[in-house]
């Protein structure tokens, strides 16, 4: 799952404050330096219809872009911000063409200074770029048990003709709102799929998550269960289409759970989990944060006792609550239909040795089609890492390796 402890996490919207008349305009950047990874922040500073001082603060390498930012002071030469919520602050003093400042956060003090202008756009040598030689689709599904509509782009193989009959896969994105893209740290993981697998003859559907882009529905008490049953009413669509030969399901993450959750239900003719669970909810949260206290060079002894403990002090989380108790073993061992089963040895979101060999185990008696595979320095993301980088998905130009593009292609091709 996505749901990664870097220095800073923005997850819910702030509302902004009034200022002062102030100089300082446009866009500054500046990067923090956090020892084992750089992490770039960029202040923009504008004014709202009013003409009302207003500052909004991206973390690319978070996806965080447009937070609202509370202007404490700001003049010709002078600013102090605050993110209370995340005990965030930035003071600093515009010197020559530098903005010389200190962020704050927890106690923690670094310094951080600005230079006019935004952050250049990572390189992404991967991502499609048109003209393409296959066309695509904007379809709509229904979820009528949500009251739900989603938007998506059905891309067709190159070479596709009317009546042709060629295998499709839908496309299920990892926790968090996201796009039909997945987009998600500068990259876009299920177009560079969509657009490799129609360049081997097959179809694809990706979609908006629900209440995300031009999907409706509310996420609000949403679960997996409830992505789930999105994902095969998609599925239902594709079947009704009759445009294919074989539907499937490709899902990352959270989305690898849930390919599981229809493969078990028998909606699907085949399913490719990518980085996806075969442990409960709560011990893979426990393996996730000690990796990654490990990664920083600190004592990994989380256990699952400490995060339910924790859970029970803070609001109520209708998804969290699902996911901590979801055990996917039953339906991981229900599936008979071919199953493509991979991760990478460095992810340390999902530990592929773990949820592999748990996911191998349910399914040894399963269909002599499956492909279970751990690839070598792989990220979460299906990135070429070095341990110490394994969550720099941002820096990293790779969107995803092309042997496991490969490898999922001939896969499917073969059923």
């Amino acid at each position: 799952m996505k749901r990664i402890s870097l220095f800073i996490i923005i997850s819910i919207l702030m509302t902004s404050y009034v200022s002062q008349a102030q100089n300082i305009q446009g866009s500054w950047h500046g990067e923090l330096d956090l020892v084992s990874q750089k992490l770039a922040l960029v202040f923009h500073f504008d004014k709202d219809k009013t003409g009302k001082d207003l500052v909004k603060l991206d973390i690319p390498a978070q996806s965080a872009i447009g937070v609202p930012v509370a202007i404490q002071y700001l003049s010709k030469d002078s600013v102090s911000l605050q993110v209370p919520i995340v005990n965030l602050a930035y003071t600093g003093k515009l010197t020559g063409n530098t903005i010389k400042g200190t962020f704050t956060q927890n106690g923690m003090s670094l310094p951080l200074n600005l230079t006019p202008g935004g952050q250049a756009l990572p390189n992404r040598p991967q991502e499609p770029k048109a003209p393409f030689p296959y066309q695509t689709e904007e379809v709509s599904f229904t979820n009528d048990k949500a009251n739900a509509v989603f938007s998506g782009t059905l891309t067709y193989p190159v070479g596709y003709t009317e009546g042709q009959r060629v295998p499709v896969v839908l496309m299920v994105t990892g926790s968090g709102a996201q796009n039909r893209d997945e987009e998600v740290f500068g990259h876009k993981p299920f177009w560079v799929i969509a657009d490799y697998l129609a360049r081997n003859g097959i179809a694809s559907l990706r979609y908006d998550d629900r209440g995300t882009g031009k999907s409706t529905g509310s996420r609000t008490t949403s679960t997996s269960k409830d992505f789930a049953d999105d994902a095969e009413a998609g599925i239902d669509w594709l079947k009704e289409n009759k445009h294919f030969d074989k539907v499937g399901v490709l899902g990352h993450s959270e989305g690898g759970m849930i390919a599981f959750m229809l493969g078990a239900d028998n909606a699907v003719d085949f399913l490719v989990s990518m980085a996806g669970t075969g442990i409960k909810g709560d011990t893979l949260l426990a393996e996730q944060q000690n990796a990654q206290l490990r990664l920083y060079g600190q004592p990994a002894n989380r256990t699952v006792k400490q995060i339910r403990a924790e859970m029970k002090a803070q609001p109520k989380n209708s998804w969290l609550d699902y996911f901590v108790d979801y055990d996917p073993a039953s339906d991981i061992a229900r599936v008979t239909v071919p199953v493509m089963a991979i991760n990478g040895s460095n992810d340390i979101q999902v530990i592929a040795s773990t949820n592999l060999n748990a996911i191998r185990k349910l399914l040894a008696n399963g269909n002599k089609k499956n492909l279970i595979k751990e690839y070598p320095d792989l990220n979460h993301l299906f990135q070429h890492c070095q341990p110490a980088t394994a969550l720099d998905y941002y820096r990293i130009e790779e969107t995803c390796s092309t042997e496991v593009l490969q490898d999922i292609a001939d896969w499917i091709k073969g059923l």
